[in-house]
């Protein structure tokens, strides 16, 4: 499947990403088997947040070390071109933690252009602003 994150609100787009990865939108769903499918993000860069969020929001991290708590904010990480950390993160904080949900993870490929190296497999697009109007800005 694939997804044009193009004026996407993040929120909004990375639960519909859980919901394909884990395998919610099909009958038969197993909470203890992957039975999503893979996902294609595609123009990652142009994802959008909603309020004061861009400035406001942190991201916090850990070195492992002693006081070596290191910390963000979305509008740093686009500067740093890691605008696909922003929505991988997103996507991991709502599938479950473990082995299961790492696998699950794993079959989300996250691009920051609308180029991508899986045309052979023919993924179908998921449009987005048809599903609901407020997830699109």
């Amino acid at each position: 499947m694939l997804i044009d994150a193009k004026d996407a609100v993040l929120g909004r787009l990375a639960v519909l990403s859980a919901n394909i990865l884990r395998g919610k939108n099909k009958p038969e769903y197993t909470p203890n088997q992957d039975c999503g499918d893979n996902l294609i993000i595609i123009n990652s860069d142009l994802v959008q947040l909603t309020g004061k969020k861009a400035e406001n929001k942190i991201y916090y991290r850990h070195t492992g070390y002693p006081g070596g708590i290191k910390e963000t904010t979305p509008n740093k990480m686009k500067e740093k071109n890691k605008s696909d950390e922003i929505i991988k993160l997103a996507i991991k904080r709502m599938i479950p933690s473990g082995p299961l949900g790492r696998q699950q993870l794993s079959n989300c490929k996250i691009y920051k252009d609308s180029k991508h190296n899986h045309e052979a497999q023919k993924p179908e697009l998921i449009d987005l602003s048809s599903l609901n109007r407020k997830n699109i800005l």
